[in-house]
């Protein structure tokens, strides 16, 4: 059997695989609200086979989306449509999954295929950002954020923390942290972005604080038999990456202390100077570095969509879970086939059987 294809228990919690769907923003809710969109796109997800299926980032808090047509989690409104969601889901087979997050700096955007910029000063759609410090992103995302107070730090600190209270009860069983990609949490821990000459700021102790506090906040409301986990930054690309990169490691340790299950290893983003070697897995020896000396186990996404790219970082235990994103949206059944590349004998078992009936019975070869 390929490694690919052996079931991964975390918690209380079995993937049928090591297979998961990355969490890929829609940008088409309206008040953070899902729609017959998202219900037909996670329902066709869950069905194709995947062990598990990460919602897109749905915001703690109005300021933490990315743009006006991101999901939010900071009323019951919204979390009674994302029980929808889950149970969509969970009726394929896959465990459902959900990331929560807040932007920072980065939110008030028009979406991607309206300009992937900040919202002009006047648009009524736009509003003010927060970040660690007053330090505008840059390039595309010029505006300069409101610097935090101690007050806003446990304001939002709280909001992760009923968000994960409201995924709980809305039912999924799998909580991922988004501290990645330039958002909030990354921006806490980014030299880039983090100017600050208090608690928070400094030194690695400083920079660490916000993301440990708000793991340890989440903890203590998100059920010790499910799966916490975290989508963080290890290396930015931008010409100091072995400093960066031990701190991470340090961060990972100290993730895992403080009740971490799991970290899905990424890119920083904390820069628009960044030279980042796109390439086929490329991220697979820093995950491996961190699941060697953290003791976590990790996922990664980035250049792995290729079924025998997959299996590869699975078999040579460089990850625990490989995070197909992109290919996911072009074959929701991207598992099925994977197993039928990999000459997995009676791939059927991925599929419902209705599906599997008329795939498998009728095939001509």
């Amino acid at each position: 059997m390929s490694s690919l294809f052996s079931s991964f228990n975390l918690k209380d919690v079995t993937l049928r695989n090591r297979i998961a769907v990355a969490p890929m923003c829609q940008y088409i809710a309206h008040d953070g609200l899902v729609n017959d969109w998202h219900g037909a796109h996670y329902a066709s997800l869950g069905r194709g086979g995947a062990g598990l299926v990460v919602v897109e980032a749905t915001a703690v808090a109005p300021e933490g989306r990315i743009t006006p047509g991101c999901l939010g989690l900071w009323n019951d409104v919204q979390a009674a449509g994302l029980a929808k969601i889950a149970s969509a889901i969970k009726a394929g087979g896959a465990v459902p999954g959900i990331q929560i997050g807040h932007a920072g700096r980065k939110a008030s955007a028009n979406r991607p295929w309206e300009g992937d910029d900040h919202m002009a000063e006047g648009d009524p759609r736009g509003w003010a950002t927060l970040s660690p410090s007053a330090v505008a992103f840059g390039a595309n995302l010029p505006k300069v954020p409101n610097a935090m107070t101690l007050d806003d730090i446990v304001r939002v600190r709280n909001d992760f923390v009923a968000a994960a209270r409201r995924a709980r009860d809305a039912g999924f069983e799998w909580l991922e942290l988004h501290f990645a990609h330039g958002y909030l949490g990354q921006s806490f821990f980014s030299v880039h972005a983090n100017q600050r000459t208090d608690e928070y700021g400094g030194d690695y102790t400083g920079r660490s604080r916000f993301l440990l506090e708000t793991l340890a906040a989440v903890r203590e409301v998100w059920p010790e038999h499910l799966p916490l986990t975290a989508r963080f930054g290890v290396i930015e690309f931008d010409g100091r990456d072995e400093e960066t990169l031990a701190e991470s490691i340090q961060l990972a340790i100290d993730f895992r202390k403080a009740g971490l299950d799991m970290l899905s290893v990424s890119i920083g983003f904390s820069t628009p100077d960044s030279n980042i070697p796109w390439a086929p897995a490329f991220l697979a020896p820093f995950a491996e570095q961190v699941r060697n000396a953290s003791g976590l186990p990790v996922a990664s996404a980035w250049g792995i969509d290729v079924p025998e790219t997959a299996n590869r970082v699975i078999s040579k235990n460089q990850m625990d879970l490989v995070m197909i994103g992109r290919a996911h949206l072009a074959n929701p059944h991207w598992t099925y086939q994977a197993a039928k590349a990999l000459g997995k004998e009676q791939p059927s078992w991925v599929l419902p059987a209705p599906y599997a009936h008329w795939l498998e019975r009728y095939t001509v070869n």
